[in-house]
């Protein structure tokens, strides 16, 4: 009886939501990377000489965030696999709802690295952008705990929002939460960083 309960434990859901947290950690940090290079490192003259539209810099590297997310998540995926395969082999239900939780599980990816890259794009300072990823959250969270705000938090709340897509297949509430909060952590603010990119001067 222990036994099976212990290989209940390790189903692909739960094992899933844990395998893809370090990934979800590591990608945002990435995108501010990947996005204030040109700007720390002051490279951007030669970035924008050679590539005068700063839209298509942003664009290339919005593109090249989404492969590097997608390629994490595949290997997320299979060493997650291979671990379920070997510590739950044939325990029924296992498997259940594997295929949403994979779809679900790169919009999660996907969507955290672009909210990366937006926010290096608005600050286009590594340090100062990477310590508002991990303050912001915690500081909203703690105003959105809050009774009064109940109601409000599930629209608002992106940490939640992104955080349950590995957790449980999500319902059409919940993804209508989600879309809410993405318009707000990640459309906005990328509108916002592309404007600063390419209006901002570059001092030599």
């Amino acid at each position: 009886e222990f036994r099976r309960v212990l290989f209940r434990s390790h189903t692909f859901q739960s094992v899933l939501d844990a395998g893809l947290q370090p990934a979800a950690v590591l990608l945002p940090i990435l995108g501010i990377l990947l996005v204030t290079s040109e700007w720390s490192q002051r490279t951007g003259l030669i970035t924008f000489a050679l590539v005068p539209a700063r839209s298509r810099v942003l664009g290339a590297k919005l593109i090249a965030s989404l492969l590097l997310a997608v390629a994490m998540l595949a290997i997320s995926v299979a060493v997650v696999a291979a671990g379920v395969l070997v510590s739950s082999p044939g325990v029924e239900g296992t498997w259940s709802d594997a295929a949403p939780l994979i779809g679900q599980s790169a919009v999660n990816l996907t969507t955290g690295m672009v909210v990366g890259v937006a926010l290096g794009a608005i600050l286009l300072a590594p340090t100062p952008a990477i310590v508002l990823h991990f303050a912001l959250p915690t500081s909203l969270w703690a105003v959105l705990s809050l009774s009064v705000f109940s109601h409000v938090a599930p629209w608002v709340d992106n940490a939640r929002a992104l955080g349950q897509m590995t957790e449980h297949v999500m319902s059409a509430t919940q993804w209508a939460h989600a879309g809410t909060s993405l318009v707000i952590w990640m459309v906005l603010p990328l509108l916002i960083g592309a404007r600063r990119i390419t209006r901002r001067e570059i001092a030599s």
